[in-house]
């Protein structure tokens, strides 16, 4: 797809011009993308770049253990594609400290690409506050985590840095298509955007802009807690995954916990963790992810809708960077993507 110089907005040529709709980490991702390899791009999105679900995220990158389902080769790239784009967006917001997972079960699991079982004593290394260290864990040094909002507003900007059109507090009402039902934009509430191509990464609200145009996109809202504890400093090192947490350092004196009940967590990091007589619950968020029904990535163009191409998934801020580089493949170079082909919408 050439460069375009066309307007984004009102009827004016946009032969090759991409919209995205949706700027979380998704959406920020393939703009960034798709503006790099050379396209027209516009972003749009209802809120301020990631303001949505990606600022409710946990955000554990991880590419261990991946075995399978339609998407295993793209999750086992997950880590190598957050590498790369940090190679490309120095100082990007990515902390390399690995994970630390144990269970209930008193023996461990198979162990996956990029994992390793430890006994008591290298997990007490690995994780020094632990009240009694589990007899086992399964380590992955090559896991981390990111700030979601962070790594979202830096892809928006290095997209503007790629002449990408950004539209912020804009709601998308309708996807625009022509006589011969070809999308041609979208309509906003500050009027019509033009292009040829729309991408839909707008999470759970991509299924409710689908459905006038005769498509069905089955993806569910989740919801998902995520605590903000305020805690001492270097209390945590890894990101820790037991059966009553997920839990991380989040800055200097802050905690993210992504938990099941709310109500049991802050005993269950003072009963795991020396040190947090004095931890208190900051904030409670619940974020609505968007669930695909059977788990997976629905990635692609619709077949019966010319023009408009779907980026919907769990995972997101872990799959963004992969899924941005193979769908700006897809829509730039008109190739088509061996890691994507399991996760169409037609598989349903």
């Amino acid at each position: 797809m050439p460069h375009s110089q066309s307007a984004d907005s009102g009827d004016a040529a946009s032969d090759a011009t991409v919209v995205v709709v949706g700027a979380g980490i998704v959406g920020a991702s393939v703009a960034y993308h798709a503006a790099r390899a050379g396209a027209a791009v516009i972003l749009v999105d209802a809120g301020p770049p990631g303001a949505g679900v990606t600022a409710d995220s946990f955000a554990w990158i991880g590419a261990s253990g991946v075995h399978t389902g339609p998407a295993a080769a793209l999750r086992a790239t997950a880590t190598q594609e957050y590498r790369r784009l940090e190679a490309e967006l120095p100082g990007l917001p990515v902390t390399w400290s690995g994970s630390l997972s144990w269970g209930a079960s008193d023996s461990p699991p198979a162990t996956g690409p990029g994992q390793s079982i430890v006994n008591a004593a290298t997990a007490a290394s690995l994780e020094p506050a632990l009240r009694q260290p589990p007899e086992w864990a399964v380590w992955a040094p090559g896991d981390g985590s990111v700030d979601p909002v962070g790594v979202t507003e830096r892809l928006v900007a290095a997209a503007r840095g790629h002449a990408a059109r950004v539209h912020p507090d804009t709601p998308v009402t309708a996807i625009r298509r022509d006589a011969g039902g070809r999308v041609v934009g979208v309509e906003t509430t500050a009027g019509p955007l033009s292009g040829a191509t729309v991408v839909l990464a707008a999470g759970v609200a991509t299924a409710a802009l689908s459905t006038p145009l005769g498509v069905r996109v089955p993806v569910d809202p989740s919801p998902a807690t995520l605590l903000r504890l305020r805690a001492p400093a270097g209390l945590v090192r890894t990101v820790v995954n037991t059966p009553d947490f997920d839990l991380r350092q989040a800055s200097t004196d802050r905690l993210l916990a992504a938990v099941d009940s709310p109500v049991r967590t802050l005993a269950a990091v003072r009963s795991t963790f020396r040190g947090t007589a004095n931890v208190e619950l900051i904030s409670t968020r619940v974020g609505v992810r968007p669930m695909p029904v059977d788990g997976e990535p629905i990635v692609g163009p619709v077949a019966d809708v010319p023009g408009l191409y779907l980026a919907v998934l769990h995972s997101a801020v872990t799959l963004a960077p992969a899924v941005g580089h193979l769908v700006a493949r897809e829509l730039v170079d008109g190739t088509v993507e061996p890691m994507l082909t399991g996760c169409r919408l037609d598989r349903f």
